[in-house]
């Protein structure tokens, strides 16, 4: 860890660079990173690289890394594609730390690319040397000055030092939020683009800039993930200092997955799997780069907040209408404030105003200034209230908009609650502005930054659920590609799954006195390791209550499976199990992200119309639930039109089992279909009537 980190310190924040390809032309690729150095401050040592020049802007240049007095710890290779391996082997032998590959045309470009690029990355490892890249544009440390980078987006967007770190496959992924940022006036420490990732990843690089005590916000763009585990630990490090992750997570369509693998090589991960992945460990997901920096000062506020529940202020109707509908559509829940606190709002409202939330001021805000200060004191003693949304869609002369603004700070720094304001006059916001409290033109923009940064810290709150215990599962030997579901479900049954009661039969008498011990109407069912799905077979009955058709029913599915030569394991005899809703459980094993839980609705329309949540194990009856709110199907959970509430308490317990077994048996289980998991009403449990497990 200490020296892999050290190795990054040293890409970030390098004492000396050497730039191979250094030209004299700050409008080349490789004159454009010692244009910057120079620039910008950078106090360590430049080490131009050039062969032809003696020197370079000013620089003593050198005729090759040798030639340098001292190894550089980074070096930036500038160079043609067929000179840069040869300059990756000099970096080696040379002792740097780290190498950024510029160049473009390896692992992106096809097979022959990927070997070259391959056959680099091995040279550096051999030697102890990190590489990133290739098809990167850079790193930029604006702190130091150490701007290894060449886009042209820092000469035409002033740099600033400060708290936000953008790490970013994509070079230009990287610079657009540095841009939007900029703009609103946040400064930006690091600008780092990781090209292919052939080395060091963008995982790697989040877990260096987040361990910067001065970073308090770090903005992520990828098209794969290569190395979850490592995305895992710089979410952690940055959970424990309290500093967010937004991760922009591209390739998720068809035509992005096309264009993702043509722009860096990448494996583009599956889309739900990166979500559960990124919601388990606190990391919020931004839909384009809009959403990377829309709530970028409300985190640098240093609020947190694990409530939702929202507050709507204005001297508009209209705009309490549309905000609340807006709230709403992104699951903000409207504040529900205490009688107290209406009766309080009442005595300083018009009579004409109701005191409820969404709070219409009216315009009488126009000739009773101080209402809105009055207001404000109100709530702040409401604990019912987690965030603010203050909108003057119209405002101006007459209005005393540097007094409201002062109410903001003043109620801001009382309560620490997050409040944000939002005016399409720019006139009206600056005084806001001035004071430090987001501002936005519109209330779509202003919800969507209270939704994002509530969930992430609502998230970011949860415990981490107890890792699964370390043993393995016991497996039965076989060489088919599934177990049986007689094998399927006395599994499943040892790891705590809710089995509904069963036999396996090999005779009609033992059927016949599987019927008599369970009672009531049974199921009869096929069972064979070559018989994964049984009905395409015909070869189940359901709901006997006879001993005869007991007997008929076993000698039918012997017959059948005789007739299809298949190996005959027996018959199972189980008990017909009831419940109110028909769920659906599944896990599998991810290439990359591991063991994965699906928890969904059931029934024989589960493919046509799919309604189902993941989870990364390990995780808790608290994280299950939570999925569930996310189905369409939730709203049946509690009960409607008379019905009794469900059991999920019996469905989380089971889903909880699952995650533990795959966690488990990762090695040795690739999937398993749990459906239907029948669901009782509350207090009466849940049972897996069907169970099928795929080895790896």
């Amino acid at each position: 860890m200490g020296n892999r980190l050290d190795l990054l310190r040293s890409a970030i924040d390098p004492k000396s660079i050497a730039i191979l390809g250094a030209s004299d032309n700050r409008n080349k690729v490789g004159g454009r990173p010692v244009h910057f150095l120079k620039k910008f401050g950078y106090l360590g040592k430049i080490y131009p690289v050039n062969p032809n020049r003696a020197e370079i802007q000013g620089l003593k240049a050198y005729p090759n890394l040798a030639a340098i007095e001292e190894a550089p710890e980074l070096a930036i290779i500038a160079l043609a594609g067929k000179d840069t391996p040869e300059a990756v082997r000099a970096c080696a032998a040379r002792g740097v730390k780290c190498a950024v590959i510029v160049t473009s045309g390896f692992g992106e470009t096809g097979a022959v690319g990927k070997r070259i690029q391959e056959e680099m990355v091995a040279t550096a490892r051999k030697a102890g040397m990190r590489l990133i890249g290739p098809n990167s544009q850079g790193l930029a440390n604006f702190k130091t000055g150490a701007v290894g980078h060449f886009s042209t987006m820092f000469m035409e967007v002033p740099p600033t030092d400060g708290p936000v770190a953008i790490v970013s496959q994509s070079g230009g992924a990287s610079v657009m939020p540095y841009a939007l940022l900029r703009e609103r006036g946040i400064g930006v420490r690091y600008v780092i683009a990781s090209g292919n990732d052939a080395d060091i990843t963008v995982s790697e690089l989040a877990l260096a800039v987040a361990q910067d005590p001065e970073i308090k916000l770090i903005l992520l763009y990828t098209e794969t993930i290569k190395d979850p585990e490592v995305l895992a630990e710089a979410a952690a490090v940055a959970r424990k200092r309290g500093v967010p992750i937004i991760a922009l997570k591209s390739g998720h369509s068809s035509g992005g997955i096309a264009a993702a693998s043509s722009h860096t090589g990448a494996l583009v991960n599956e889309d739900g799997v990166v979500d559960a992945f990124l919601t388990k460990h606190g990391i919020a997901r931004a839909k384009d780069v809009h959403g990377l920096v829309n709530a970028a000062e409300l985190y640098l506020q240093g609020w947190k907040t694990t409530g939702r529940r929202l507050v709507v202020i204005s001297n508009s109707g209209a705009f309490c209408v549309m905000a609340a509908d807006g709230a709403e559509e992104r699951g903000l829940p409207l504040a529900q404030l205490s009688a107290e606190t209406v009766k309080r709002l009442r005595e300083v409202l018009p009579d004409f105003a109701t005191g409820t939330n969404p709070i219409d001021l009216t315009a009488a805000l126009l000739s009773n200034g101080k209402m809105f200060g009055s207001v404000l004191p109100i709530l702040a003693a409401d604990p019912a209230a987690d965030l603010f949304l203050i909108g003057f869609p119209v405002c101006g002369e007459g209005y005393d908009v540097e007094q409201f603004a002062r109410d903001t700070a003043a109620f801001t720094e009382e309560t620490g609650k997050p409040v944000v304001v939002t005016g399409p006059q720019a006139t009206v916001m600056a005084p806001f502005k001035a004071l430090g409290i987001p501002t936005f033109t519109n209330d779509t923009d202003a919800l969507r930054a209270l939704d994002q940064f509530s969930a992430l810290w609502q998230s970011a709150a949860r415990e981490p659920a107890a890792p699964s215990p370390q043993r393995g599962c016991r497996i039965p030997a076989g060489k088919s590609t599934f177990l049986s579901e007689a094998q399927s479900l006395v599994l499943l049954k040892e790891v705590g799954l809710p089995v509904v009661p069963h036999r396996l039969c090999h005779t009609a008498e033992e059927a016949l006195a599987a019927f008599k011990e369970l009672g009531g109407p049974v199921a009869v069912k096929a069972c064979s390791e070559a018989l994964p799905h049984k009905t395409e077979y015909g070869l189940i009955r359901l709901m006997l209550d006879s001993a005869d058709a007991v007997r008929e029913a076993f000698d039918f599915c012997m017959a059948g499976m005789k007739k299809l030569a298949v190996p005959i394991e027996g018959v199972i005899v189980a008990k017909m199990a009831a419940g109110r809703r028909e769920f659906a459980l599944g896990a599998k094993l991810d290439p990359v992200f591991g063991p994965v839980v699906m928890i969904g609705d059931g029934g024989k329309y589960i493919e046509a119309m799919p309604d189902f949540a993941l989870l990364i194990p390990p995780f808790s009856t608290a994280d299950v639930r939570e999925a569930l709110l996310k189905l369409r199907v939730a709203p049946l959970l509690k009960g409607v039109r008379g019905e009794p509430p469900l059991d999920v308490d019996a469905l989380a317990e089971a889903t909880v089992a699952l995650g533990s077994f795959i966690h488990r048996a990762a090695g040795q289980v690739s999937s398993v279909d749990v459906n239907p998991v029948l669901v009782a009403e509350k207090g009466k449990g849940a049972v897996v009537v069907d169970a099928l497990i795929e080895r790896a």
